[in-house]
């Protein structure tokens, strides 16, 4: 790492009534000495100074804030850190970020770098800092959870614990090699296999809880089919309590697909109305419903929605034969319908709702959460929260499965090293330089 001292501004610029810059690195306190009166050689770290703030040029005063000294290792980024707490006016802003540029060997802090320190020195792994990540693009309550759980140690306690399995039976290898003459006793053998597919299948059985973690971080799909003037766009509008699409009695008005971001009882949807589906021959048209058919492939939860006067839910057969998750059958404009009808209907398991009327709209809300809390309550609870972590535990599986005892030894300890470097990508328990900066280079710049 850099001997350099960063600084930045940690929270948003902009008008506001308190704005947190940090600074961190082995000057870091230099700082405190250039803006105040204060002698560093007695200043007590974890305790909070009000202090007036100048420009150790002009002598101008610049501000009166709350200056915090963290002394290295109990610091977030595990170096010296200070932490000034002034007003969020633009003009303190610039001009306090303005004598820190002109500070010997200070500089402005690159995206993620504060993390990033924290991570070389220790104070949390890779999957804890991705946590951290999530928490501050958290936008509903189970995404702030989620977030919370993997900063905690949620993942990199379980990852961690496979990988030293691994190299607890690698070490027993080890140990064999370097001793040639002598043989692996059948117990140990016995042992090691065992282990080995015990935690293959463990593995496997995270893998197959699906991308519920993934989605969980970027939004649940529902997507929302019919044929033209079933209600699609109305149903949207009465959803988001706006008009984010346009209304009309003539078929084929939606010619594409509209996505809307949306908090439903905490989790993230993407709740996206698509063009009627039907036999046309206008080539926009055609694009519409191809997109619609799209989108329908890589949706989590389907919207089969018609008109309860004229359709029933037989128009939907062969996208009921090809779509492989849950589809939820959504009879419209209800209003028109004699309550004997209605009942009929619900009791075939299909949702009836008034969209122009915004009628059975909760009822539907309720369902849609329902279902994703299901999915997302049905696993293990330490759910994948990024693609990167799947392809390692992907990779990992594969060595695992490869190991036996048919070949060299040797070849069977590189099977198990192989598959705990995997597990370690994910944590950064070994050389991941070329990930760190995907990583951090997605976080803002004053964290």
């Amino acid at each position: 790492m850099t001997a350099s001292t960063i600084y930045a501004l940690s929270t948003v610029y902009g008008k506001s009534g308190v704005a947190v810059i940090r600074i961190s690195g082995p000057q870091a306190a230099k700082a405190i000495s250039a803006l105040t009166d204060l002698d560093i050689s007695k200043i007590k770290p974890r305790y909070a100074y009000f202090k007036t703030l100048h420009n150790p040029q002009s002598k101008e005063s610049l501000d009166q804030a709350l200056i915090l000294y963290f002394k290295a290792p109990h610091s977030f980024t595990g170096e010296d850190l200070v932490e000034i707490q002034c007003h969020g006016s633009k003009a303190v802003i610039k001009a306090l970020l303005e004598v820190l540029a002109s500070l010997p060997d200070f500089r402005m802090a690159e995206p993620g770098e504060y993390s990033r320190r924290a991570f070389y020195n220790n104070k949390f792994d890779l999957t804890a800092a991705e946590g951290l990540a999530d928490l501050i693009d958290a936008e509903t309550s189970e995404q702030q959870k989620y977030a919370i759980r993997q900063m905690e140690g949620g993942l990199k306690n379980l990852y961690e614990g496979w990988r030293e399995q691994l190299l607890k039976h690698l070490a027993h290898l080890e140990a064999f090699i370097d001793f040639p003459e002598e043989e692996l006793p059948q117990d140990v053998i016995d042992t090691m296999l065992n282990d080995v597919f015990k935690l293959s299948s463990s593995i496997k059985e995270h893998l197959n809880s699906g991308s519920v973690g993934e989605r969980l971080r970027e939004g649940f799909r529902v997507v929302v089919v019919g044929p033209p003037n079933a209600g699609k766009s109305s149903l949207l509008n009465a959803v988001v309590k706006r008009e984010a699409a346009i209304v009309s009695d003539i078929a084929g008005t939606t010619r594409d697909a509209i996505d809307i971001n949306l908090d439903i009882k905490g989790y993230p949807v993407m709740f996206t109305d698509t063009a009627g589906l039907r036999e046309v021959e206008d080539e926009i048209e055609q694009k519409g419903i191809a997109i619609a058919l799209n989108k329908v492939k890589e949706a989590d939860l389907l919207i089969c929605l018609f008109d309860a006067c004229k359709d029933s839910v037989q128009i939907f057969e062969n996208i009921a034969k090809s779509f492989k998750n849950k589809i939820l059958y959504v009879a419209n404009k209800c209003e028109t319908l004699t309550n004997e009808h209605c009942a009929k209907l619900k009791k075939e398991g299909i949702l009836t709702i008034s969209a122009k009327y915004n009628q059975g709209i909760e009822e539907l809300m309720d369902e849609i959460a329902t279902e994703i809390s299901e999915r997302f309550t049905s696993g293990s609870g330490l759910l994948l929260t990024r693609s990167r972590y799947r392809q390692a535990l992907t990779a990992a599986v594969e060595n695992l499965d490869n190991f036996s005892f048919d070949k060299e030894i040797e070849l069977s300890a590189e099977d198990l090293r192989l598959a705990a470097r995997e597990l370690g990508k994910i944590t950064g328990k070994i050389e991941v330089d070329e990930i760190l900066d995907k990583i951090f280079g997605d976080f803002c710049i004053g964290k």
